[in-house]
């Protein structure tokens, strides 16, 4: 039995806390970590007991009365620090074992002591270990050369990402200072879509296994639907009395797809509550609210046993912070991934034999249609798989300096040997290396002293910035403020000038001054009923939701989770594309022949979409297309008779569109905002990683070659099979 296998100081906590069983994937991670020294992933739904699957056998394996902090754990947040730093505290008091948290806003007296005495278990976040490496580089040594555990919480938050690419490094070079040059990674997550990249991440692939739990909760779904208004307001007055009605006795996430849509719905919220004398708690929650208020919403929801609530959030309420259970998760609008969906739908029905309560809202014909197009994905178990890049440049080069700071100076031939053996860049040449070097050199970032490389006089201003630490790009932030309190951060836009009205922390406030200098903007409570301004947001849709959305229009399947309303959109969308006679999703894509325009639909990915949008313009054929817009469609000023031909000439640009990328860049630098250090690479570098991570090229090439367009056949005026 798993439980016996525990030392007795865990088995006396588990009693304690008067744990009826352990949970499956509690159960088999006992039994495996403590059995071997292997990786794992562990992968089960949200609030299963991950972070004490992975604590239990750990804290009964370690032995830490030996000196050297024994087990290091990474989060994606630091308010995820915040909330496990209690769990694991409380863990680890039946062992004696110290626990330190370690980032920008933990204590200095405790990162102190550690360093004197390293003890213990250390919370930290990429970016603060990225700092020790720059400013405290004896301390890491010092700190970690005992290390046996690498916990990496929400593990899937980093898969395929800049950031995961960063943390692979780090968790190399920190392997390198080790005595033992190894560790044991544990990654715990509840949505993973290809568990192949998940292993890779660890560095060590083939000692790495994966624990699933398959198991699932029940869950009541239903979707709704209302149209949005054409006079341009935020989301339908119908919408929000019924979403009012459906979660006023309830505790309630309701997850829209920007920080300016949650601010809206927890104001126009809290206002028909006020008419009609309901309940006063409606929170938002999202990046720009200041941090003390969050962590007050997040307390008071933890707390708070009897009240019902409404938080009105964004991505920062997807990940584990421990905000207990509720009762409701409503999504308004698609959300943007499946992996998205699954995070937010486990923030319901937390606890054993709860049943999940997921609302979907929609306010126009294809959100609905992707909503449930994710949905239907969902329950079928699809999650996007991720792909690390394989060419991070840019990351190489944020690693090159950030080494040479570390050593305060290297000899080149040692440098370009430590980056060859990191983990996150095996699959980058030594010419590669050199080139980005030379370059760091040319922009006097770096700095060649005989045979070593110190850092440059440029160079000093960029690693000595508290934005080195970082890998993501943040905007220039001004803080928001009331009566000297502060209420939030926001970026200067052209639209945050005086006497606007400004929505934020589920209030409306009347811009009084900007202070550009000091980047601070005075604000008062609004009572003039202004319109006020919020901030949106987009994100990149796979391609098997685009094809799935496709299958729903083409199929006649019933889905009793759709309200009246929603069955009524969709059939009208189905009799739209009945027009085209299509028969299946893979391959066939309708074009609408409007007069002397063409409307293709393409229904795939937003890479591929960026591609096609590129390679159109490469030649000369512009059109006007947002790569978000759920209809995945392009207007082209064109004869159908020539289409054809565009789709060949467009196969053979994305086969050699290298030279078109140099030129674009040359043209437009901002196409590279979307990777922080990458504007600073030579330019050949700079196209390989946009190629790579902003486009997909080589899928746009397989799209069109197998692409069959069907024109409609009302109103096709050539033969349907000319333009096949």
């Amino acid at each position: 039995m798993s439980f016996d296998l525990l030392a007795e100081p865990i088995r006396r906590y588990v009693r304690d806390q008067r744990w009826e069983s352990l949970r499956p994937i509690q159960a088999a991670a006992i039994q495996h970590i403590l059995a071997t020294d292997d990786n794992y992933i562990l992968a089960s739904r949200t609030a299963s007991g991950k972070t004490e699957a992975a604590f239990l056998p750990i804290l009964s394996k370690v032995d830490f009365r030996q000196p050297g902090v024994r087990v290091l754990y990474l989060s994606p947040l630091i308010a995820l620090i915040n909330d496990q730093f209690h769990r694991v505290e409380q863990l680890c008091k039946y062992l004696d074992v110290k626990v330190t948290k370690w980032h920008g806003e933990a204590s200095r007296t405790e990162k102190k002591k550690l360093v004197q005495q390293p003890e213990g278990i250390v919370l930290i976040t990429p970016e603060s270990l990225e700092a020790m490496f720059v400013n405290a580089p004896y301390s890491v040594p010092a700190l970690f050369a005992q290390l046996q555990y690498v916990v990496i919480d929400e593990i899937h938050s980093f898969l395929g990402t800049d950031r995961g690419i960063h943390l692979k490094s780090l968790l190399s070079r920190l392997e390198a200072v080790t005595a033992a040059r190894s560790f044991a990674i544990v990654g715990l997550s509840a949505t993973i879509g290809d568990y192949a990249e998940a292993k890779r991440f660890t560095g060590h692939e083939e000692r790495t296994k994966v624990l699933l739990d398959r198991a699932s909760k029940d869950m009541l779904t239903s979707f709704r639907y209302f149209s949005a208004e054409d006079d341009g307001s935020d989301l339908p007055l119908a919408l929000l009395k019924d979403l009012y009605k459906q979660t006023s006795t309830s505790k309630v996430l309701i997850f829209p797809n920007s920080r300016g849509l949650a601010e809206v719905i927890a104001v126009k919220l809290r206002q028909i509550a006020d008419r009609v004398g309901g309940h006063d708690k409606y929170f938002s929650h999202h990046s720009s609210v200041d941090k003390e208020v969050r962590e007050y919403v997040e307390h008071f929801a933890k707390h708070n046993q009897r009240q019902p609530f409404c938080i009105a959030c964004t991505s920062t309420l997807e990940l584990g912070i421990d905000i207990g259970s509720v009762d409701k998760v409503v999504q308004v609008d698609a959300a943007h991934s499946i992996a998205s969906l699954i995070q937010r739908v486990g923030r319901s029905g937390r606890r054993e034999g709860e049943q999940s309560h997921l609302l979907l809202y929609a306010t126009k014909p294809w959100s609905l249609l992707q909503s449930l197009a994710c949905w239907l994905l969902y329950g079928e178990g699809f999650v996007e798989p991720l792909r690390t890049a394989t060419q991070p440049y840019d990351l190489l080069l944020h690693q090159a300096l950030s080494i040479v700071k570390q050593l305060s100076g290297c000899p080149e031939n040692e440098l370009v040997a430590r980056l060859r053996a990191n983990a996150a860049f095996t699959t980058i040449p030594a010419e590669d290396i050199a080139e980005i070097l030379a370059e760091l050199q040319r922009i006097n970032w770096l700095e060649r002293i005989g045979p070593e490389l110190i850092i440059g006089v440029e160079g000093e201003y960029t690693v000595n910035s508290r934005d080195f630490y970082s890998v993501f790009k943040t905007e220039p932030a001004f803080k928001v403020q009331h009566a000297g309190k502060t209420i939030g951060e926001i970026p200067l836009t052209p639209q945050v000038r005086e006497n606007e009205n400004l929505l934020l922390a589920a209030r409306i406030w009347k811009i009084k001054y900007v202070d550009e200098p000091a980047k601070k903007i005075e604000v008062v409570p609004a009572h003039d009923g202004k319109r006020p301004i919020f901030l949106g947001g987009g994100g990149a849709v796979d391609v098997k939701v685009r094809e799935k959305m496709l299958q729903l229009l083409i199929s006649n399947s019933p889905h009793s989770e759709l309200d009246a309303a929603s069955q009524q959109e969709l059939r009208e969308l189905r009799q739209e594309f009945a027009r085209f006679g299509l028969v299946e999703a893979r391959h066939e894509r309708p074009v609408l022949v409007k007069e002397a325009k063409l409307v293709l639909y393409t229904f795939t990915s937003t890479k591929i979409n960026r591609s096609l949008a590129f390679l159109l313009n490469c030649l000369d054929v512009t059109v006007p297309y947002e790569y978000d817009d759920p209809t995945s469609s392009f207007t082209l000023t064109l004869s159908a008779v020539l289409l054809p031909d565009l789709l060949a000439q467009l196969q053979l640009y994305a086969l050699d569109v290298e030279g078109h990328l140099l030129t674009a860049i040359g043209e437009n630098p901002g196409l590279l905002d979307f990777a922080k250090w990458a504007a600073s690479l030579p330019v050949r570098h700079q196209a390989a990683v946009l190629q790579e991570r902003y486009f997909d090229f080589a899928g746009a090439a397989t799209f069109l070659q197998t692409l069959r367009p069907v024109l409609s056949v009302q109103e096709a005026d050539i033969p349907q099979e000319s333009a096949r």
